[in-house]
């Protein structure tokens, strides 16, 4: 069966301090991570838009969807120790649209911010 993959933004100093944050909890290595500022081709495998990778957190769930955002965060949260009951939670109080839809408008202005001096690029 395919692993649990994790695309983010490697070159984001804020996304990069979560993620390696995740890394460090993940000592089953239940989550395959991908930077999408190292591995771009990981996206055209996986039928991911480079744009919208680089706009917001992606995952690839072991059937094959690909889940974008908050719904990704939940899956990864599902799978790591300490985060389960997170995801419990935010899926339990029905949270997953709001949050989502927050995280949307941070994501943006976070890109907007941080290719303001075309430091967006992606390796194929």
């Amino acid at each position: 069966m395919p692993a649990f993959t994790a695309y983010f933004d490697g070159g984001c100093p804020l996304c990069s301090k979560e993620i390696a944050h995740y890394r460090q909890i993940d000592t089953a290595g239940m989550i395959h991570w991908v930077d999408i500022t190292d591995d771009g081709g990981a996206l055209a495998e996986a039928g991911i838009d480079p744009a919208d990778a680089m706009r917001r957190i992606h995952a690839k769930e072991t059937d094959g969807r690909v889940l974008i955002g908050v719904p990704a965060f939940v899956a990864i949260w599902r799978r790591l120790p300490g985060y389960r009951r997170l995801a419990a939670v935010v899926q339990g109080l029905r949270l997953v649209g709001p949050l989502d839809w927050g995280y949307a408008h941070f994501a943006d202005w976070r890109l907007r911010r941080r290719c303001k001096d075309g430091a967006c690029t992606l390796t194929p």
